[in-house]
């Protein structure tokens, strides 16, 4: 058996699921991909995948190994992409996790500047504000709001979302007044449950306040957030941007804007190789130039 061959068996039949998908996708059999793993499990000494009737999943061991193999097999493709002088070139597929909201209101217009100037490239383009395994699910740049860990992955700042807190103008005709922070207490809030706590909120005037308030609306969707706020159900925390044409034009109302802006920064996320394809370089330069 070739060991490589086997390797990029491996990765399709961890990145899609089942023995059958990835028989297909490299147009072969179901058995010659089971042998293919049976024999590569052999010569690893550990056992892969956990076999159920319908599905696989991936063993501990077999995550750590998948780490290993998409390093090797990524080393090989770019041998191999080097002859091809693709390294030189701004073409294939690129793979992008990017925040909703961000998405739409930050990241389509450069995006349609890019690939209008490099028309040999797509983009594959997932929404979603839950973090992602850029390794496990095949991620090649991930743009994320939040103070960064260590965790072997390479960043590129590209902005600092400015925190704003809004509620609609009706809500708060409707309700007790808020001028300072522990006001909030006795209200309504609408809260990002991507936060943890998503119950606290913070604010700085010289010295720190934290503020439990009740959630309303609790939802991992900013521009949900965002809706309900306009709706009348509460006060709600979002980067400025985000509702900046709410508040132009008055359906939307920021509130308890004395306080210290807190502000979150907001990186591009990429795997940590010496040889990033050119595609990757090049998106990662012209997106920190644009926003900065």
């Amino acid at each position: 058996m070739d060991k490589f061959d086997c390797l990029n068996v491996f990765t399709r039949v961890a990145r899609l699921g089942t023995f059958t998908a990835a028989a297909n996708e490299l147009n072969t059999t179901q058995s010659a991909v089971s042998k293919k793993i049976a024999w590569l499990e052999k010569q690893v000494g550990i056992t892969l995948f956990h076999r159920h009737a319908r599905a696989i999943s991936l063993t501990t061991g077999g995550k750590q190994y998948l780490r290993l193999a998409l390093k090797l097999t990524d080393e090989m493709n770019l041998v191999e992409s080097q002859l091809r002088q693709e390294q030189t070139s701004i073409s294939g597929t690129l793979k992008l996790s990017v925040p909703s909201a961000f998405s739409v209101q930050k990241l389509s217009e450069p995006l349609n500047e890019f690939l209008n100037s490099h028309p040999e490239l797509s983009v594959d383009v997932s929404v979603s504000d839950k973090f992602v395994d850029l390794v496990e699910s095949d991620i090649d740049i991930a743009i994320r709001a939040a103070y960064l860990k260590d965790s072997g992955l390479k960043a590129r700042w590209i902005m600092d979302n400015e925190l704003a807190y809004f509620a609609s103008p009706d809500y708060l005709e409707k309700h007790p007044p808020i001028e300072i922070a522990d006001d909030l207490a006795q209200h309504q809030c609408l809260t990002y449950s991507l936060s943890t706590p998503s119950n606290l909120w913070r604010f700085n005037d010289g010295q720190e306040t934290k503020v439990k308030i009740k959630e309303q609306v609790r939802s991992d969707s900013p521009e949900m957030l965002v809706q309900m706020a306009k709706l009348g159900q509460g006060v709600a925390a979002m980067p400025k941007w985000m509702v900046e044409h709410e508040l132009k034009s008055g359906s939307l109302t920021q509130i308890l804007d004395q306080y210290k802006t807190v502000k979150l920064p907001m990186y591009m996320v990429y795997k940590d190789s010496e040889h990033q394809p050119q595609r990757i370089r090049a998106f990662i330069d012209f997106i920190s130039n644009y926003f900065s």
